[in-house]
């Protein structure tokens, strides 16, 4: 396949980006001797079990003492900080797993406060913020090793068939910066999870303890063997690494890549949900700040597909031609038929940066009506006064409708919204086989599953080419 540069003019190029990032590795270097000196300067071995509310923890858990605890999370800092060093000189001898193993490290510091329930809140959040630079500066900043060479020569960054790049900054900025806001919600309720902190706030729902001490405390929370608000946190930073990973070409350079930020968002978004949905059906109350965390992952949702689509195309293309398809998915590839895009995307209006950060997600009419009556759904035990079994499945339709409502609004979702045909179905059925419905709630499920049924047929407008997947948006 024709490659828009030379061989030796690439090299040259490549070598050029090489000693002008040999920088992060030296940052990486200094960054494992400052994690192998953090135990001895936040002085893990000096916390006592009566600080902070590591009482408290310990009456909810079965765990080591403290001081075992700092002990292990002591040497894993040390231990953990002389390797990063070491991956740091290798990879300045250009020995490529280097790079990949100090990811890994990076990766690993994020975990291993939860896994040893560190007592040290500045241990655990020194941790993340190193172990997300580390990262950075092994993968994301470098010439990631390992790329498939003519996929790099190509400069070109619009898939064949489509009239935008769905791999550009501006379409990703909005999963980072909603990432963010995750990352900030999960730390702080981890925080009181590993009794770092002796409240967590919730503005509306219960007091003494209220409904996001409940709910964070509770046995479904305590059925992980490690806090789940902290395995959030380590799922918000790795979901920003992602977003931030990669250039405009990174949908057929780094396939792997797109599919793995595609996994993180969607399916592990999918779980996410699943916990709000449970919360008033098993728990009985609510936690503000878990909701607000669903609410960015469900946003998060639709702006990863249309990625995942140019990728699935890309590969797809790749075996037609006869390219051995792992090899392709791990190193990426040229493709017949792309286009080069050199606009520049944030020399324009801050609203025409905004459209352009939208592209490829909007919400028909009849879609953002099923959310607000998702919502209505959500609150007939406060409406109607519903009860039992009826309240629990109001509650639960009214999630599913939002979720497969918000998924639908990416265009190349848009036939999702038929999966709302059997939820209005079941809202029409729900009165005659379950509990706790009065006359009111009952008229109002009928009309419910009327709207939700009549609503979600109208595709709604398709604003922008997919190739071949234009067919499929029916």
């Amino acid at each position: 396949m024709p490659s828009d540069m030379s061989m030796d003019a690439h090299m040259q190029m490549m070598e050029r980006r090489r000693l002008a990032t040999l920088w992060c590795h030296f940052v990486n270097a200094l960054l494992g001797l400052w994690v192998l000196s953090a135990p001895f300067i936040f002085g893990y071995l000096n916390i006592a079990p009566t600080d902070l509310d590591l009482p408290r923890l310990a009456a909810e858990r079965d765990l080591p003492s403290v001081a075992t605890r700092a002990l292990l999370m002591t040497w894993n800092d040390v231990v953990s900080g002389a390797l990063i060093v070491l991956f740091s000189i290798l990879s300045l001898k250009r020995i490529a797993w280097a790079q990949w193993a100090n990811t890994v490290m990076g990766l690993w510091l994020m975990l291993a406060p939860l896994l040893f329930w560190t007592p040290s809140p500045a241990g655990y959040g020194n941790a993340l913020l190193v172990g997300g630079l580390v990262i950075a500066f092994s993968t994301l900043v470098p010439m990631m090793p390992g790329m498939s060479m003519s996929g790099m020569m190509q400069k070109a960054a619009v898939p064949p068939g489509w009239d935008y790049n769905p791999s550009t900054w501006l379409q990703r900025l909005p999963i980072a910066f909603l990432a963010v806001i995750g990352i900030l919600l999960a730390r702080y309720l981890a925080g009181y999870q590993l009794g770092h902190t002796a409240n967590a706030w919730d503005p509306f729902f219960g007091t003494e303890p209220n409904g996001t001490e409940t709910i964070i405390t509770s046995d479904m929370s305590r059925a992980w063997p490690v806090s789940d608000a902290g395995v959030g946190v380590m799922a918000y930073m790795i979901e920003l690494l992602m977003a931030v990973m990669g250039d405009a070409r990174r949908w057929r350079t780094m396939p792997w890549m797109v599919a793995g930020f595609g996994v993180v968002v969607v399916p592990l978004g999918a779980v996410s949900i699943f916990f709000i949905i449970a919360q008033p059906i098993f728990i009985d109350t609510w936690c503000t700040l878990c909701l607000v965390q669903a609410l960015a992952m469900l946003v998060m949702m639709p702006y990863a597909l249309n990625e995942l689509v140019a990728m699935g195309q890309f590969l797809k293309d790749a075996k037609r031609r006869g390219k051995p398809f792992w090899k392709t998915f791990w190193q990426g590839d040229a493709m017949e038929g792309a286009r080069e895009d050199n606009t520049p995307e944030f020399d324009n209006s801050l609203s025409s940066m905004t459209l352009k950060g939208l592209r490829g997600v909007n919400p028909p009419w009849g879609l953002a009506l099923l959310c607000i009556l998702g919502v209505w759904q959500m609150c007939t035990r406060l409406i109607f006064g519903t009860e039992g079994s009826m309240a629990n499945s109001d509650h639960l339709m009214g999630a599913l409708l939002i979720t497969v409502s918000v998924l639908a609004f990416a265009e190349v979702a848009r036939p999702l919204r038929f999966l709302n045909l059997p939820i209005g179905a079941w809202l029409i059925a729900a009165p005659s086989f379950l509990e706790g419905a009065g006359f009111a709630a009952t008229v109002g499920s009928l009309i419910a599953g009327v709207l939700v049924i009549g609503l979600s047929l109208p595709r709604g407008p398709i604003r922008h080419r997919y190739a071949g997947w234009n067919a499929l948006l029916r």
